[in-house]
């Protein structure tokens, strides 16, 4: 039982009325709880039933006093239902004049759809219990004013979206896949639809799609249009397969490990490459251990030209060149037949070396300020990764300070299982243009135990790593997973170049979103720092409870609608 409730802003308005509504919707943990908004004009009698479960849900009636926080056994939770099992759950109130809240929640792992069917009849009426029936197919996610609208959101899972002619527009919203490497994929099917009777208005960054607004700030959809008025958008979505043709959606380029990196097929990353892959508006600067060098001086083989000199580069001191790996996720060479794809496939990147005291080597300030300078320079963005705790200093917060709209500084949470975010990402709940980064699993973990894709990563029990979380926590994105790897050798010398397939920790999280900021100002550069976060918090997908909390921040990161929303604020929406 939770024992604290707190409103989310997009709760689902709904009209309540004699007539029996009955909506049809699904819950579970990754997506947090259902809520249903409702008001009432006088002295009335509400009778709820939630049926047809899978799974043990629960379902709260709450009543709007104090606005967002809501605290169970004070007068505000009106009524609940909570059998166990599949049972269906039932509440039968009389409700005085006012603002309303259903609430329908998973029991522990719980995922199930259910039948929500609602009524509410004024105590000055001459109606019995209401025969009539109208039925609702939506997603409380998303604030509805039109029943003949539709929305369905995928799940980290890849699915198959299926069409629903009664409704005047279908809107379907995909979330990314952890199971891309068999070969799944996020699709629409319009099996039974010839591709030559609809009008097909695919998004682009100038002015194809639809500016659409579901709920969480507009973004850029693509859109098929029937002759008779009816619509369907769509984001996020690998494919759309008709009678006579497919349509191909996302980008798959040659890298022979692209289909097992499910951190970029689970943050919509591929999708959003449809846009842009990067530019030179953007300059990513990370600060780690440096590079690791090969036998022959050169850096590991799949990763793009480095713009920083080498004496600020050059990783002269660690076993494990954590800055290979850090770069590899951010900048590996793409669409090259070799080895993996990096986030950003054309934007320049600058490394300097802050780990070991070596010749050419910074404290974190100066190598902050090298980084802005030079993306100052060239009229340039800049993206700060720190997949690293420590290091702080006034002068490095005056820099955050100092740099507002022009500086957007990425930073690993820790990974100390702490409810505190460790320095420097704290400075994410003071300033606009810090995000702090928390790991989330994919489908399994280091130990190939499944895993529940977007849950905090939290090996406490094994003694091993757990994601931080606390007030100023942002985002969440996927953590061990494949990218460049550079070991020393044996003789000490020099680097050997390889692959690790489990890149772990908070630090690999915050490469994710380094590497997603970087193609947002790719696709529009007058987005300021502050912008840039909020897109990414109002486009993650929430999980853990509903709305922003501090165990995951306000969600997944995705990196295709937040794509979309920079468009359509380029466009003015």
């Amino acid at each position: 039982m939770k024992n604290y409730v707190e409103i989310p802003n997009n709760a689902l308005d709904i009209q309540i009325s004699s007539n029996l509504q009955v909506f049809n919707d699904s819950v579970n943990t990754i997506q947090g709880d259902n809520f249903y908004r409702f008001t009432t004009s006088s002295r009335s009698s509400f009778s709820l039933d939630l049926s047809d479960l899978q799974q043990d849900a629960d379902v709260r009636l709450i009543q709007d006093i104090n606005g967002n926080q809501i605290i169970d056994g004070n007068e505000e939770v009106i009524a609940k239902s909570n059998f166990g099992g599949t049972r269906s759950e039932s509440i039968d109130e009389t409700l005085n004049e006012g603002t309303y809240y259903i609430q329908v929640y998973p029991y522990r792992e719980a995922s199930t759809s259910y039948k929500l069917s609602v009524s509410l009849i004024p105590e000055n009426s001459s109606e019995s219990t209401p025969e009539n029936t109208d039925v609702n197919t939506i997603s409380s996610t998303v604030p509805q004013s039109n029943q003949s609208i539709r929305y369905v959101e995928g799940n980290f899972w890849a699915e198959t979206f299926t069409y629903d002619s009664n409704y005047n527009i279908n809107i379907f919203s995909g979330n990314g896949s952890v199971n891309y490497d068999t070969g799944a994929r996020e699709v629409l099917n319009l099996s039974d639809i010839s591709s030559s009777s609809v009008n097909v208005n695919l998004a682009d960054t100038v002015s194809g799609g639809v500016v659409y607004n579901p709920g969480d700030g507009a973004r850029v959809f693509d859109a098929i249009n029937f002759n008779d008025g009816r619509q369907i958008l769509f984001e996020s979505l690998d494919a759309v397969i008709f009678s006579d043709d497919i349509v191909y959606l996302s980008v798959t380029p040659n890298d022979p490990s692209f289909n097992e990196q499910s951190n970029l097929h689970m943050t919509s990353t591929h999708h959003a490459w449809r846009f842009t892959t990067g530019n030179e508006n953007a300059l990513v600067g990370i600060v780690d251990t440096g590079l690791g060098t090969g036998e022959d001086g050169n850096i590991h083989p799949d990763l793009q030209p480095v713009t920083s000199n080498s004496d600020q580069y050059l990783d002269e001191w660690s076993d494990f060149s954590h800055g290979t790996s850090v770069a590899g996720t951010i900048a590996a060479e793409s669409n090259n037949g070799q080895g993996i794809a990096g986030i950003n496939w054309d934007s320049s990147y600058y490394v300097v070396d802050v780990v070991g005291n070596d010749a050419g080597d910074e404290d974190l300030a100066g190598a902050v300020e090298l980084i802005i300078n030079q993306a100052n320079s060239n009229n340039q963005k800049a993206v700060i990764n720190l997949s690293l705790i420590g290091g702080y200093s006034t002068e490095f917060e005056q820099l955050v300070a100092n740099n507002q709209n022009n500086a957007l500084f990425v930073i690993a949470s820790g990974n100390d299982n702490e409810n505190t975010l460790a320095s420097p990402a704290n400075l994410a709940s003071e300033y606009d243009n810090v995000l702090a980064v928390g790991a989330s699993w994919l489908d399994e973990d280091w130990n190939g135990n499944s895993r529940n894709p977007g849950d905090r990563i939290d090996y406490s029990n094994e003694g091993w790593w757990s994601s931080n979380s606390g007030n100023g926590l942002t985002l969440m994105a996927p953590s061990e997973f494949t990218t460049t790897r550079s070991e020393l050798d044996s003789s000490g010398s020099y680097h050997n170049h390889s692959y690790d397939s489990r890149f772990n920790g908070t630090s690999a999280s915050t490469t994710m979103v380094s590497g997603i900021v970087s193609l947002l100002w790719s696709v529009n550069s007058n987005l300021t720092s502050t912008q840039i976060k909020s897109i990414l918090s109002e486009t993650a997908t929430d999980v853990g409870a509903a709305g922003y909390d501090t165990q995951y921040g306000h969600g997944i990161i995705n990196a295709d609608k937040a794509m979309r929303r920079a468009i359509a604020i380029a466009r003015g929406a």
